[in-house]
């Protein structure tokens, strides 16, 4: 320890003190994250050595599709939004990563070796950088890891085929109410939307105004209460209804 000038005392810690630290706090998201569950100790170690932060301000690109996919994120707080972007300009909203999740890892893998979507964050965000080297060497030592990684992608697609398939046969009340049912099983009576309007209509299939007047429709009936993206559920058992049996696509 030394004093300061106004009598403060600062604690000097050893640079490779920190850096354990550092390992073994991404070691530990690392280990939380269900797609790693069961994956061997020493292979998320090895992934931890080489991961590096980087703090983001809200909007801010974090990389580009096309870009080279040198490196995976592990999210540590704040959001990470992946995006593409329509010939006419318009954005559609893929997916919106929390705290301790990985986002691009399917990337490390793809032989042309870019990055598929564009990813940026929402609101003030702090990720960890894992190399894509880093990755693949790991996978290799590590089959367990790599095994891991698989089945869990192979999870993903397979609930995408699933959301899919049901969009193609369900209609727009259908398709809202589903969604909207999904959040409420997570967040209770008082959802958030985790996009606009706009992007979520996208993602639903459906144009924005019919995805509005819906929104508006309910209302009025008493089933939902709010506006934008902060509703309040008034009747659940409404939205219940409209929904068939075994639908389950998000």
């Amino acid at each position: 320890s030394t004093e300061g000038e106004c009598g403060m005392t600062f604690i000097n810690v050893p640079a490779d003190r920190v850096a354990a630290a550092n390992r073994a706090r991404v070691q530990a998201l690392l280990a939380a994250n269900p797609m790693l569950s069961g994956a061997p100790a020493a292979a998320l170690a090895e992934l931890a050595q080489h991961a590096r932060l980087r703090s983001h301000g809200d909007g801010q690109t974090l990389f580009f599709e096309g870009d080279a996919a040198s490196h995976c994120l592990l999210v540590e707080s704040g959001a990470v939004e992946v995006l593409r972007f329509a010939a006419c300009g318009d954005e559609r909203m893929l997916h919106r990563f929390g705290a301790g999740d990985l986002v691009a890892e399917a990337a490390m893998f793809m032989p042309h070796g870019l990055y598929p979507m564009t990813a940026r964050a929402a609101g003030p965000t702090r990720v960890w950088r894992l190399p894509r080297t880093a990755v693949r060497a790991a996978c290799e030592r590590h089959p367990a890891l790599a095994l891991r990684l698989l089945e869990a992608l192979s999870l993903r697609l397979y609930r995408r085929v699933n959301e899919v398939d049901w969009l193609t046969r369900s209609n727009t009340p259908q398709r809202l109410a589903t969604y909207v049912l999904a959040l409420a099983g997570s967040q209770g009576e008082r959802i958030e939307l985790p996009t606009s309007q706009r992007q979520l209509a996208a993602r639903l299939g459906v144009r924005a105004e019919t995805l509005s007047r819906l929104f508006a429709q309910w209302q009025a009936r008493g089933w939902i209460r709010g506006e934008s993206r902060s509703w309040r559920l008034c009747d659940s058992n409404a939205l219940r209804r409209l929904v068939p049996p075994g639908a389950d696509p998000f």
